[in-house]
């Protein structure tokens, strides 16, 4: 995962100024996200099925070989000087395809990795790995790599850190199936069973919509702006976008570092909200700054501040939903937390057009934080936090099949 990430940190420098040299228009870096997200969306149920249906390390090991291969043939065709931008929508959208598969099966794994007791640590191990390849060396790598040996080059090393977490991946033990694993039911009925599970408990649903509408204001502003306001605002090449997204991950660092080191808080969906609320709020600071610095610090509060509440969340999840279930309630997550991604993509460019980027980035971001906060007021949100309840593997902590009673949303 290490090295993957490292891969996807310098795809996304790579990936945001390819597109901008083939077409110096918002539009040009707004339609890759919507190649990307579309597809994306559109699999992750089905996805999540497949993760608790056949056995996760094949899920993760042919998710990883699928970008290998598309993002080699990025690189071959910007080599003989052939990319049109469709090519790069298409690829993009092969990428959406298979992330779609691996991310649910990567959630759903961990628990079955982790002794219960652990899990909080082990999530911000992941954040803190996550971090430091996707959101710190990644991006700074990913400057340097597009000074140096050109977009190509990069996709070329990230196709290559594919190829060997695939490899890893074949390398693990095999896990054991999980309950119902190879039984005769058919997708339909365990997609349904996931959604039905997810409507009984609002802290599931609700931070679900939550980010749906938040992830709608701010992720295509952000992925779309921010390399435009450096490239043409502050007229600076891809080392600078670099090193402000590798700043953002140090502050990821510092989130995840504080609260592994912290116990698992009795309010959890409360100190959840309050981190992301700030780092929602933070991204106007992207539309506030005017020098390298300003934006530098803005990302070193989003990332921090997304880090913390990722860790709570994660830990949440897998302490509460069995493990049986884990991976379609993760697609869930997914899915209905990226629902509006293409939107967000699709209307950044009219808003940016109309508003300016640095009023749409100050939007996204005074809005994004105010929806953020406003879910946590959802009723039934906080009900019975501080409770000790949890889940074991498949079962509540009393035994009981998890339809045997409602618990508390914690």
């Amino acid at each position: 995962m290490s090295v993957s990430l490292l891969g996807d940190g310098i795809f996304i420098v790579a990936v945001a100024w390819q597109a901008y040299a083939i077409s110096d228009r918002p539009s040009s870096l707004a339609y890759v996200g919507l190649a990307t997200s579309l597809p994306q969306v559109a699999m992750l149920l089905v996805g999540g099925a497949v993760s608790d249906r056949i056995l996760r390390r094949t899920v993760l090991f042919w998710a990883d070989f699928a970008r290998a291969l598309a993002v080699g043939t990025l690189a071959a065709l910007i080599i003989v000087d052939s990319l049109q931008l469709w090519e790069l929508y298409l690829v993009c959208g092969l990428i959406g395809v298979a992330t779609a598969f691996a991310a649910p099966a990567f959630d759903a794994v961990v628990p079955q990795l982790v002794p219960q007791s652990e899990l909080t640590s082990a999530n911000a191990v992941d954040q803190f790995v996550r971090t430091f390849a996707l959101q710190l060396v990644g991006p700074a790598l990913g400057g340097l790599a597009v000074a140096t040996v050109k977009p190509a080059g990069a996709f070329a090393f990230d196709a290559l850190t594919f190829a060997f977490s695939a490899a890893c991946v074949l390398q693990m033990k095999q896990l054991p199936p999980v309950v119902g694993y190879g039984d005769s039911a058919g997708f339909r009925h365990e997609v349904l069973e996931g959604l039905r599970y997810v409507r009984r408990h609002v802290w599931l649903w609700g931070t679900f919509v939550a980010a749906t509408f938040t992830y709608m204001l701010f992720i295509g502003p952000t992925q779309v702006l921010l390399p435009y306001i450096v490239r043409n605002s502050l007229h600076r090449g891809a080392s600078v976008y670099g090193a402000v997204l590798a700043v953002g991950g140090v502050g990821a660092l510092v989130g995840a570092i504080l609260m592994g080191r912290a116990k698992y808080p009795r309010r959890p969906v409360t100190w959840m909200y309050a981190w992301w609320t700030i780092a929602t709020l933070a991204v106007a600071g992207y539309g506030l700054a005017t020098k390298a610095w300003g934006l530098a610090l803005a990302a070193f509060v989003i990332y921090g501040a997304e880090a913390a509440g990722a860790v709570i969340w994660a830990t949440m999840k897998q302490r509460r939903v069995p493990n049986e279930m884990l991976g379609r309630v993760s697609s869930i997550d997914w899915c209905v937390s990226t629902a509006l991604l293409p939107l967000s993509y699709a209307l950044t460019v009219p808003v940016a057009h109309f508003l300016g980027p640095r009023t749409t980035l100050v939007l996204a971001g005074t809005l994004g934080a105010a929806v953020t906060l406003a879910f946590l007021f959802l009723p039934g949100m906080r009900a019975g936090e501080g409770a000790r309840l949890a889940y074991r593997v498949g079962t509540l902590s009393d035994g009981k099949a998890p339809a045997a009673r409602g618990l508390p949303p914690i």
